[in-house]
């Protein structure tokens, strides 16, 4: 089977269906499943010599043409795993950096399991930590058993002979030979049981700068993506969904669109109608002048407003026990001073550049996907469900995704499901596109929850925090989901986190979660709970400081749990900013400190105001601690990344529902950071040997509490509602 890639660019690549990389060495390894810092033997897989395992479950395929892939379980949207865990195998295996080249994995839940998360998939900056011993051992698996090879070959001992840069020696016979002169030999040679990973001291590939990266065709325009696949036959399918959150078809005529030139069907389907074509624009053009009737009956007709008022009512009441340490009322009957807060945080979108797609193809033996696949155990099995087949016969190619930053890991696999079933629908084995416009991306969800947050706080004659009380409401992202079991209790532990694990030293806590209903569909976004939890709690020190007559960071040290990695973390950020220091004049600085996904954050932010109360954020010092830095270049990156998306929802990001239907429909609305309003980001990455701990999410939540507090510092009124505009708010 052979299909069409079409590339950005109008250059063709015709791929086949195979192991393109010629005979040769392919080791497949059944690792085991890694607990978080574990290290454990590697199982053996027996193979008769000379038979070749199977390719499509391998870690590491050595080609005889010299090529090393490896083959990554976790999808690539611009987080660099292609990168950091290619670097775990071939620093281990020894090669050559530039002999090595990255491949998606197929669908294998046994073999491809995110230990962390249970499944196939990628999520919650696990991709280096689930991954860096079992990659490690791959690729030391791998050069144990080239060596052996090598060995038998010379009749030498194997402890004679060594590998650097891809070439395996023996120096007292000057003999040499490449990865791929041995595949074919190494293909024969026991899987160990056992290897001995690296000393960290002679790492080569981990902890080193500038790197190649592996995602490539990025910056040519051949990496292919979802909208760049072109079957034979193919069409284009785009979707009516209902205009109010909670409506549903009543009826519809497919006249109109079916008069469009080049529509080919107009089918329904549980979310709406989808309108089938040659092309996108003819789809596009059908979708325009279908005409649906819609049933309102169950439609939603508040606003976010009405909600948020619901919300603050709600908080007035306790709500379900998350954290209960000490007594927090008898501690605030003694409070010297009492400071209470109330902080609100609006739905928002994910904003991918690339738009939510798939491409679904149902033939006789089996189904063919392709789309950027975040979460591939879920996919599978959601897809295999709706079209009533196996999940063995659902076949995902997982591409390149521009961006997902949650969303492409869909608790209800939403637009994938859309997919399959369009393609079952439409019929005859033709394979569908599935587009999603910005319009429909926008106005349809999945959104981060919209949360309210109520903190009240007792200090002590010495300005130090007794009594803590934290209420949160808002709607669950677990529950109604394929993942309600995780909801323990009434407690959905996405709403919470960041707030029930405070890095403050307090006797009497008290946090409490109310949990709201709403048809508006809500998923995990960029840092999940940790976007409005870090927020509330870091903005409300910096007011506790105030009250207590302290310096922001003086007050937080003074309060740090019996954890050096916080202090280190919060000293080398506000070192590196020159914390209090003169600033020059219109000038203004904020801290914040939080960890999420077990990594260790603290930010300064400086900010510049004018005299009209406009504001930019010109510099960021940002300090992490993640444990190894595998590569630091990608943790830089990460970081500068993560600071830029926490910008928007300071600055503008929002959605607003009226009369059950979103407002912000695109770019023009729903304001995100401009390249102008990126500030200047210094990272500085603490030395570390702990085990490595993610790095895709955990700066976006602290950018947030660092801006308001530098403006609260400037203003002395804190913000505590988002988004804060480009504005001092008045």
């Amino acid at each position: 089977m052979k299909y069409l890639l079409q590339t950005p660019t109008n250059r063709r690549l015709f791929l086949k269906k195979s192991a393109a990389l010629g005979a040769g060495f392919t080791l497949a390894l059944v690792l085991p499943k890694y607990a978080a810092g574990d290290l454990q033997d590697a199982a053996e897989t027996k193979s008769s010599p000379g038979s070749q395992p199977d390719e499509a479950n391998a870690f590491v395929r050595i080609g005889t043409d010299n090529t090393v892939t490896v083959i990554i379980k976790h999808i690539e949207f611009g987080q660099g795993t292609y990168t950091g865990l290619a670097t775990l195998v071939a620093e281990e295996l020894d090669a050559n950096w530039d002999q090595v080249v990255s491949e998606s994995a197929p669908v294998n839940k046994e073999r491809y399991a995110n230990s962390m998360l249970g499944g196939q998939g990628t999520g919650g900056s696990t991709a280096i930590a689930n991954s860096y011993l079992q990659m490690r051992e791959a690729g030391a698996a791998a050069r144990t058993m080239l060596v052996a090879a090598a060995a038998e070959r010379w009749q030498v001992s194997a402890a004679k002979i060594t590998v650097v840069n891809g070439v395996v020696s023996h120096n007292s016979s000057k003999r040499s030979a490449t990865f791929g002169e041995l595949a074919e030999d190494a293909i024969r040679q026991q899987i160990p049981r056992q290897v001995k990973l690296k000393d960290p001291s002679d790492f080569t590939l981990i902890g080193r700068d500038m790197l190649a990266r592996k995602d490539l065709g990025k910056t040519d325009g051949s990496a292919i993506f979802t909208q760049d696949i072109q079957l034979p036959g193919m069409l284009t399918a785009l979707v009516a969904h209902p205009p109010r959150f909670g409506s549903k078809v009543k009826g519809f005529d497919p006249k109109p669109a079916l008069a469009i030139e080049g529509v080919v069907s107009v089918v329904e389907i549980p979310t709406g109608v989808a309108v089938i074509a040659d092309s996108f624009w003819q789809a596009n053009r059908g979708r325009n002048v279908l005409k649906v009737e819609w049933d309102f009956s169950s439609a939603m007709t508040q606003s976010s407003a009405d909600q948020m008022s619901d919300y603050k009512v709600l908080a007035q009441q306790p709500g379900l026990t998350v954290t209960k340490e000490g007594d927090s009322n008898a501690a605030f009957a003694r409070a010297t001073k009492i400071v209470e807060a109330e902080y609100e945080f609006p739905y928002l979108a994910h904003a991918t550049m690339e738009p939510m797609n798939c491409v679904v193809q149902i033939n006789k033996q089996d189904v063919q996907v392709w789309h950027g696949c975040q979460s591939q155990s879920q996919d599978q099995a959601a897809i295999a469900g709706a079209l009533g087949v196996v999940p063995d016969t659902v076949k995902i190619k997982t591409l390149f995704a521009g961006g997902s930053f949650g969303r492409r890991a869909s608790t209800h696999s939403d637009y994938p499901i859309e997919a399959a079933l369009i393609a079952k629908a439409h019929g005859g084995g033709v394979p569908i596109k599935l587009v999603w416009t910005r319009e429909d991306d926008h106005s349809s969800g999945y959104f981060r929850p919209m949360y309210f947050h109520k903190l009240k706080a007792g200090l002590d004659g010495e300005g130090k925090i007794i009594a803590w009380q934290h209420r949160i409401v808002g709607q669950s992202i677990f529950a109604n989901s394929r993942l309600a079991a995780y909801v323990k209790n009434g407690i959905d532990p996405s709403s919470v986190e960041g707030a029930k694990e405070l890095p403050y030293q307090i006797p009497n806590v008290s946090v409490e979660l109310k949990t709201t209903e709403s048809p508006v569909p809500v998923l995990w976004w960029r840092s999940v709970g940790s976007t409005h939890t870090a927020y509330a709690a870091e903005a409300f020190m910096d007011e506790l400081a105030r009250a207590a007559g302290k310096d922001p960071l003086r007050f937080r040290l003074a309060h740090l749990v019996d954890d050096s990695r916080y202090k280190t973390v919060l000293e080398l950020a506000a070192e590196k900013a020159g914390w209090g220091q003169p600033l020059q004049k219109g000038s203004t600085r904020g801290i914040a400190l939080h960890k999420s996904f077990g990594t260790y954050v603290a930010q300064v932010a400086e900010l510049s105001i004018n005299a009209d109360g406009a504001y930019k954020v010109e510099k960021v010092n940002c300090a992490v601690d993640c444990g190894v830095a595998v590569n630091p270049d990608i943790i830089r990156t990460q970081m500068e990344g993560g600071i830029g998306y926490g910008l928007s929802p300071i600055l503008g990001s929002e959605i607003t529902i009226e009369n059950g239907g979103v407002k912000e429909t695109n770019f023009d609305r729903y304001k995100v950071l401009r390249i102008k309003q990126m500030p200047r980001i210094d990272v500085h990455i603490v030395k570390s040997a702990e085990a490595p701990t993610g790095v895709g999410e955990p700066s976006t939540p602290v950018i947030g509490p660092a801006v308001a507090n530098a403006l609260y510092a400037h203003t002395g009124k804190q913000s505590h509602r988002l988004p804060i505009g480009d504005k001092i708010p008045r």
